[in-house]
């Protein structure tokens, strides 16, 4: 009895709902081909080889015995049984010849593609299981795919061995883990124009960031040659995020990119091999440039906003994909060739609450201030000066007489971090806080008290005196699901300045951010100081020139590269919280910190108390570093013009006087930044007693205040932030400091102005908290650390006064 069955269909016949037939990857380029190319993404003409002709080719073959025996009773344990049973199954398949009705039905597909786009096409063929690419498990790289295929024995060849990788070893793992049965799944083949990628370059795409399920971003990753290496992790890719809310709005910008080394790439064989394609090095020339230009990025930023609606519409709710992009050396056009459903990013159910907990008992071997409420373990590993850095490991606990900024890049990858010296608000601890690392400061011994290289236990879980324990102690957390928390009346907002941070963070119940700080920014991406970058010829020493030069290779000139470079670090942090309010304050540095940077000691000068000296409002104006401030500002207005971040809202710190702040108002408007101008409203730090002193006066310059708790403290009370031996004077809740607050907060309020607190003040004692709240302030601004626990004790003092 003659088959009559055609098991041939054309991206033109497919859609969504053909899944069962064609499998995930086929029914998403029918879709695709379908509905998106009328609105201009470009995608591949192809076939798909339906599921039926897997049924149809064991069927024929007599295989589906042989695949129980090899499967029935398979221990996924096993790993050597795992490989011996695959093997087996692959080799039935492999050996069940197609039958001629089919072969049929492919070659004649394939001539007919060949029609369209001429005699020596190459193809992909691409396998597309029937359970693949679902929302809620993904089999991408389960099955095989093979490029550059020519001719029509070819085609055949790699037919069969598609049909074959439904049960490669890792594919069998999967489905029993996902619970699918092997013998309900079935395989189908996509066969499309080659796209040559080889020529150019290939990646990866998704519709939201995969690392914190923020779905704000479109994140692209590329690389030279074909995607393969891209998709299997074999190349570190280049990578690139646009921000879909301002794109929308006509805004055409890259939020941030990031050079991958992309030391390999997949090209065509020349025909001296079997194989269709090989991998070559790559050149340092192309190592050293972004695989896509900016015109690019935008282009595909487009195609992904277009295919997320497509699905999104299609499924009646917001729909993330993931996507597969390509080059075409020889045209220059951008091609979509396979889109599905992002699987990876877990879902936020609710905000979870945090509390460490010491379970074991032990006796303290150096003791000082607790940074943050984590308990973490790890190797000691004291670290004395900047040539140590290369030997510290993932997970050590930093132990150092103090730190720096360029020692940052360590302390992101350690478990704790302790110190001799410092008292809370110093660099060690500011970082720490960020990261959510536990940190002890001050110790005063810990150098010489911990041994080197040994376990120890790190605890910031038991009050304000931080412990560290020799060895590794046991320890819980306890969460707790505030999913249901209200919001207060008084504005939550967050501190933050590192970027990397800040998708992640906005996920925390908040109001924007209070404090994005520059300086994590300048010293992480940029490195050098503004004035080195625009006077190069003011640098004595050869190998700063060197690496001066070797910073801003890819840029223009080195203006370009630090605008570029702080616009879009600072823009990461606007984008994550957009369109809330982000209050961004510009260069806050001390000399002595300024001077650590690439070329700063040519700069800079030795001042007694740096932290009273050239910093803040007086340095913007000023010959020495005016021209550096100009480059902060053309980053600030990019940020706010060309990427369309105006909920950016521009904050002066430590301006004395009003003569100063008329200067630096006068210099910004002169460079592009008028308050009012767009809606820019610029705030003042109010964290010297002449602010608070003279509050109506500055009021008639700004359009708000952030009072620095930590600086206010010092000049109040007179102490040194950065002396450990009178690190036990310096107090927020010190009577004096507190009437300096609540008269800034009335000040303000008397002026109609904003009023927040960005200070150490309220993350570290809950007394100060409802005090700020007892004094109507508008906003306090917190370590993401210490938000869930603050927000709670707000409300309860809201409600306590009657407020809410």
């Amino acid at each position: 009895m003659p088959n009559n069955n055609n098991y041939i269909r054309w991206f033109n016949e497919l859609n969504i709902d053909d899944v069962p037939l064609v499998g995930g990857k086929n029914a998403s380029l029918g879709e695709m081909y379908q509905e998106l190319t009328p609105q201009g993404i470009l995608i591949p003409n192809g076939f798909a080889i339906t599921a039926e002709a897997y049924r149809y080719v064991l069927d024929k073959a007599d295989g589906w015995t042989g695949l129980h025996q090899a499967l029935d009773d398979l221990n996924p344990g096993d790993v050597n049984d795992l490989a011996k049973r695959a093997l087996k199954a692959r080799e039935i398949i492999y050996a069940a010849p197609l039958p001629d009705d089919l072969v049929k039905q492919i070659l004649a597909a394939y001539a007919q593609l060949q029609q369209q786009y001429g005699e020596d096409l190459s193809v992909a063929v691409r396998s597309s299981a029937t359970a693949e690419d679902l929302p809620t498990a993904s089999f991408a790289g389960q099955q095989d795919t093979y490029l550059n295929i020519r001719g029509e024995q070819a085609l055949l060849e790699a037919c069969k061995r598609c049909f074959a990788s439904l049960f490669t070893d890792r594919a069998i793992h999967y489905r029993i883990d996902q619970g699918f049965d092997h013998f309900k799944l079935a395989l189908s083949i996509g066969i499309m124009k080659m796209v040559r990628s080889d020529l150019d370059a290939s990646g990866v795409m998704f519709s939201l960031d995969t690392e914190s399920g923020f779905s704000d971003v479109v994140f692209i990753t590329g690389a030279y040659g074909l995607g393969e290496n891209v998709v299997q992790g074999a190349v570190d890719p280049d990578e690139f995020y646009v921000h879909k809310p301002t794109f929308r709005q006509g805004h055409r910008a890259v939020l941030k990119r990031t050079l991958g080394a992309k030391k390999i790439k997949m090209v065509y064989s020349d025909g001296r091999t079997r194989e269709p394609t090989r991998n070559i090095v790559t050149s340092e020339e192309e190592r050293q440039c972004s695989c896509l230009d900016d015109a690019d990025v935008l282009t595909l930023a487009d195609y992904a906003l277009k295919n997320e609606k497509q699905y999104s519409d299609k499924a009646g709710h917001a729909k993330p994909i993931d996507m597969e992009w390509a080059k075409d050396g020889i045209d220059g056009k951008l091609y979509i060739v396979q889109a599905r459903p992002e699987t990876v990013v877990s879902q936020l159910s609710g905000m979870i609450l945090e509390q460490y907990v010491l379970k074991d008992k032990g006796t303290a071997i150096v003791t000082g201030h607790a940074v943050g409420s984590k308990i973490a373990t790890g190797n000691a590993r004291i670290i004395e000066h900047v040539g140590q850095l290369g030997s510290f490991k993932a997970g050590d606990v930093l132990v150092a007489d103090m730190t720096t900024p360029d020692w940052e890049p360590i302390m992101k990858i350690a478990s704790a971090i302790v110190t001799n010296r410092g008292g809370r608000t110093c660099h060690a601890a500011i970082i720490s806080r960020e990261l959510g690392v536990p940190a002890v400061i001050g110790c005063d011994n810990a150098t010489t008290t911990i041994k080197n290289n040994t376990p120890v236990t790190v605890s910031c879980a038991e009050g304000d005196n931080g412990k560290v324990y020799e060895g590794t102690l046991a320890f819980e957390i306890q969460t707790t699901d505030l999913s249901g928390l209200q919001r207060p009346k008084t504005k939550i907002m967050l501190n933050i300045g590192n970027p990397e941070l800040a998708f992640k963070t906005s996920f925390l119940p908040n109001d924007g951010v209070g404090l994005a700080r520059m300086e994590f920014i300048i010293t992480e991406y940029i490195k050098a100081h503004p004035m080195a970058l625009l006077h190069p010829e003011r640098v004595q020493d050869a190998d700063e020139l060197e690496q001066l030069t070797e910073l801003t290779r890819n840029h223009a000139t080195a203006a370009d590269f630090f605008i570029q470079r702080l616009s879009e670090g600072v823009a990461t942090i606007a984008a994550a919280f957009y369109p809330k309010p982000v209050v961004v304050r510009m260069s806050d540095f001390k000399t002595n910190e300024y001077a650590t940077l690439l070329g700063g000691k040519w700069f800079e000068f030795n001042e007694e108390n740096p932290m009273i000296g050239f910093r803040g409002a007086s340095r913007y104006s000023h010959p020495a570093y005016a021209e550096g401030f100009a480059l902060e500002c053309a980053a600030m207005k990019r940020v706010r013009e060309d990427m369309g971040l105006t909920n950016v809202t521009l904050m002066i710190p430590f301006c004395r006087r009003i003569d100063e702040a008329k200067r630096v108002l006068a210099y910004m408007a002169e460079l592009g930044l008028k308050r009012g101008d767009n809606g820019l409203e610029i705030y003042v730090m109010c964290e010297i007693p002449n602010n608070v002193i003279l509050i109506d006066a500055f009021s008639e310059h700004f359009d708000g205040f952030s009072i620095g708790s930590n600086d206010l403290t010092q000049l109040t009370l007179g102490v040194d932030r950065d002396s450990a031996i009178v690190a036990a004077d310096f107090d927020e809740r010190d009577a004096g400091v507190k009437e300096m607050i609540r008269l800034a907060v009335t000040g303000a309020h008397r002026n109609h102005r904003h009023c927040g607190l960005c200070g150490q003040a309220p993350s570290d004692y809950p007394e100060m908290a409802e005090y700020l709240v007892e004094i109507g302030i508008d906003s306090m601004s917190l370590n993401p650390d210490t938000v869930l626990q603050t927000t709670q004790l707000v409300l309860d003092t809201e409600q306590r006064l009657g407020k809410v």
